[in-house]
């Protein structure tokens, strides 16, 4: 994909409206995770406004590209999306982790079909896309899948399994990006086990790996770009981001992993989304 076609106005205009969106659904929910939802809102809204080859009206599209949230806690994230892209109605985001609802706080394909994998047990989400990737290619396709990966995530055992198959497979329809925030449930990425240098180690496991700043929708959309141009190895892109993006008080706070603020804190954060405080 041509980078110079991404409209990066409307990407972030989109991202704000996401960011807004996964605000409103949690407060309604009482429950969830805000800070990973957050920091991947630019890179979701990149895809999904300007990546991705997908349809609306047309949501089994055989050709469509495939997005994976492998990093499943962050559905708010992923809902919003698909609801500001025309696939589920704003209406439905308000139940949010309820009993019967199609949206559960981790992404089940059982409950709402549109979705490419049930996901949330950290780790599975880049095998899964292995597995689209290589039938995409078998079947020759022109479809992308895209995998989102959490930088705590690649502490599992399974990542690293499917990072050094998917090279063998020479994948060039694969890219994974790690939504690399630094924070994770209950500590800082370096407290537990250092992932450090993340980016070697992806090169040493024989994919394309670019750097980039996370927020920043031109970086966003060269990588892809250049992802979309290496036919013969996957890439990964590493995303540098801050957890709590785009909310003052959630920026880089380890507590907004997976706690939601009180009614007045809400209203303060939907006041910077929406044009206010910030």
């Amino acid at each position: 994909m041509d980078a110079k076609k991404i409209d990066v106005t409307e990407v972030a205009r989109r991202a704000r409206n996401i960011r807004r969106l996964v605000i409103e659904m949690l407060a309604a929910a009482g429950s969830g995770h805000p800070g990973g939802s957050l920091s991947a809102a630019d890179i979701v809204a990149s895809l999904y406004f300007g990546v991705m080859r997908h349809r609306p009206s047309e949501p089994y599209w055989e050709e469509r590209d495939r997005f994976i949230l492998s990093k499943g806690h962050a559905c708010p994230v992923l809902y919003a999306a698909l609801a500001e892209a025309g696939y589920i109605t704003h209406d439905l985001l308000t139940s949010l982790r309820r009993f019967g609802s199609p949206l559960q706080g981790h992404p089940d394909r059982r409950k709402l079909g549109l979705i490419e994998a049930s996901t949330g047990s950290l780790g599975i989400g880049l095998s899964m896309g292995i597995g689209l990737a290589l039938a995409a290619r078998l079947r020759g396709s022109p479809s992308r899948t895209y995998v989102l990966l959490g930088d705590g995530e690649c502490e599992e055992g399974q990542i690293w399994e499917a990072a050094m198959y998917a090279p063998h497979l020479k994948l060039g329809n694969l890219c994974a990006i790690i939504d690399f925030n630094r924070l994770q449930l209950d500590a800082g990425i370096g407290e537990l086990t250092d992932l450090e240098p993340l980016a070697a180690k992806w090169r040493a496991f024989n994919w394309n790996v670019l750097e980039i700043d996370g927020h920043d929708y031109g970086q966003i959309a060269d990588a892809f770009g250049r992802a979309a141009s290496v036919a013969d190895k996957p890439t990964v892109i590493v995303a540098s981001t801050v957890k709590g993006k785009g909310v003052s008080y959630m920026e880089n706070q380890l507590k907004f992993h997976g706690s939601v603020p009180d009614k007045q804190d809400i209203a303060k954060a939907l006041a910077e989304l929406t044009g206010g405080a910030r």
